[in-house]
């Protein structure tokens, strides 16, 4: 079964708008007829003679600048150009409007008033001036609505490649950020196996069985842009228990997140950062080291994710490391400033790391 061909937006345009106008103005001819008493005059033949020459002058003149447009790539002007360019092509489709028109007017009066009288010139220099001026204004309203109309597919089109190449290049930076994250999270991880290889070999042999879970559960989620906050979690156990091999009691951590959260989707490692930022500048500054606190909400739409642990900001200078900027990048990037991250030092020689995101 053959389908068939839908008319194009252009064509419809075109039949529609100039039909219209000969109805208009076949309409206005019988109502002057009939206002000055003449009704009865009213040639329905001549009318169906006006509307199909009228229909057929309009669309050949518009249909041949359209041509013209296209050929010469008149439909990417932009709005500064189009003055120069347009007047003069306004101006001669008035002047073949008015010649075309008024041949027809005249084979008209020739052919059904049988006016034989009036020479074609004498006729046209009465009415030259006239068609002169409504061709150039129908011809000014029809290149004025296809210029914005392909003026507005332009500045889409534009906008759309605009909004192409920032996704693009987010996911680039992305893409970057993650390949950045890893080499780093695995080295520190190495950094604590290595610690217990001369010390406790038994230890050792967990830390890297732990290893080898962390790099399969990254390198397998390594393309996701988020992952489930139960995954996540999983994951921070497990780099937890890995670093409680290497403190051993120096090292307590909770986990509460809130029933109901674990299917919430946020940026890889994002909690692993916090937790490995607590270590790294919190536990590992303290003699008789500490508990870190993970707390996981929902709160009015928002997943606040909250990090306590010993410490403090002045002194460790644990604001500006490689994994904090990476992961505030990471978040602006992923949530375009609908998602925040404070460090902040609070009352007791504690700090605290919040993360607040869209609940996904």
């Amino acid at each position: 079964m053959k389908q068939q061909k839908s008319i194009s937006l252009y064509w419809s345009c075109q039949l529609i708008g100039w039909s219209l106008a000969g109805l208009f103005w076949g309409f206005s001819a019988w109502m002057q007829m009939f206002t000055g008493g003449h009704s009865g005059q009213y040639s329905y033949t001549l009318a169906l003679f006006h509307f199909g020459f009228d229909l057929g002058i309009g669309i050949l003149i518009t249909h041949a600048y359209y041509r013209f447009a296209h050929n010469f790539n008149f439909t990417r002007l932009k709005l500064q150009n189009m003055p120069v360019r347009l007047i003069p092509a306004v101006l001669l489709m008035g002047i073949c409007y008015m010649l075309l028109v008024t041949v027809k007017l005249y084979v008209a009066r020739y052919y059904f008033t049988f006016a034989y009288g009036e020479s074609f010139g004498m006729f046209f220099r009465q009415n030259y001036l006239v068609l002169l001026a409504t061709g150039i204004r129908l011809m000014a309203i029809w290149v004025l609505a296809f210029h914005l109309y392909h003026y507005a597919l332009m500045e889409i089109g534009t906008a759309t490649d605009n909004a192409r190449l920032q996704v693009v290049a987010r996911d680039a930076q992305m893409q970057q950020l993650s390949a950045q994250l890893n080499p780093h999270f695995f080295f520190n991880s190495l950094n604590s196996v290595k610690a217990l290889t001369a010390t406790n070999p038994v230890k050792a042999r967990r830390a890297i069985d732990l290893l080898s879970d962390l790099l399969r559960a990254t390198l397998y989620g390594s393309n996701a842009k988020l992952i489930s906050l139960r995954d996540e979690v999983n994951l921070v156990n497990d780099y937890l228990e890995l670093e409680k091999i290497r403190f051993e009691e120096r090292l307590q951590f909770t986990v509460d997140m809130e029933e109901g959260t674990e299917h919430c989707l946020i940026p890889p490692l994002s909690i692993q950062t916090l937790v490995e930022n607590a270590i790294k500048h919190g536990i590992a500054h303290q003699k008789a080291g500490g508990e870190i606190k993970i707390t996981i909400k929902n709160t009015d739409g928002e997943i606040r994710i909250a990090v306590l642990n010993p410490g403090r900001l002045s002194a460790a200078g644990n604001q500006h490391g490689l994994g904090l900027k990476n992961l505030k990048d990471r978040l602006l990037l992923q949530y375009q400033n609908q998602a925040s991250f404070v460090i902040e030092e609070v009352y007791g020689d504690k700090v605290l790391s919040t993360i607040i995101l869209p609940a996904l």
